[in-house]
């Protein structure tokens, strides 16, 4: 990822935060793919634009998947890693997702209250209506926000942090996310990118009482152009 193109997906930057808009295929934090991990490109990006020295500090406070895109947080301080990782223990940060999602769920709003097992085998979350060894209760509530051709977009809102969540969720509902063919879309998306995005946060900013809200804009992938 070049030094422009980095710049163009900064959201929100102070001395303790740096907010991203992240774009599918990019991994948040290294795993054992080896690939170079967002977190290593925006040190290697500080590091060349502030001419530091030394080391950079770049604190991963939370992740999304790499085929998702949206919003992610990073901390460029211990203090602000500290006090916004104590904020999501606690579930003071909002999150807002929107996703396009095919067929059109029957509600065009709605609690969804499963319970969740990760299987590492297959890196897949199972989902479940009762609650089963090793599941962990996970609980979402969409609304519909636009109809077109069979496609819907929806904005959903986590109360919980489960692994694929969201993606496992909708699609234990009968509307999987569009290009998610691991949980049961009918095709791929071209870009191997799932219609996912984490559109907006709201935290309390971890140095000041300010309330900080961060909305990201939409991939310029098809998809997403012809429904918003």
């Amino acid at each position: 990822m070049d030094f422009k193109t980095i710049k163009s997906l900064i959201l929100y930057e102070d001395n303790h935060l740096l907010v991203i808009n992240k774009p599918s295929g990019y991994l948040v934090q290294g795993d054992e793919t080896g690939d170079a991990p967002l977190s290593d490109i925006l040190k290697n990006f500080i590091k060349e634009r502030d001419a530091k020295p030394g080391n950079v500090f770049m604190g991963v406070i939370h992740r999304i998947d790499r085929p998702v895109s949206g919003v992610v947080l990073f901390a460029k301080t211990g203090k602000g890693l500290e006090r916004m990782n104590e904020q999501f223990r606690l579930n003071k940060v909002r999150k807002t997702y929107h996703a396009i999602v095919s067929p059109i769920p029957l509600k065009g709003s709605a609690e969804l209250h499963n319970f969740l097992r990760k299987d590492g085998r297959v890196n897949m979350a199972k989902v479940y209506d009762k609650e089963v060894a090793d599941s962990k209760e996970c609980l979402l509530t969409y609304k519909t926000l636009k109809k077109v051709r069979g496609h819907a977009l929806l904005e959903v809102f986590p109360q919980s942090g489960r692994f694929h969540q969201i993606r496992a969720q909708l699609a234990h509902s009968g509307s999987p996310i569009v290009g998610d063919v691991k949980y049961g879309a009918k095709q791929p998306n071209s870009d191997r990118s799932v219609c996912l995005h984490a559109r907006a946060i709201e935290f309390k900013h971890p140095a000041k009482e300010d309330i900080i809200k961060i909305t990201a804009p939409y991939p310029a992938f098809a998809a997403w152009q012809e429904i918003k």
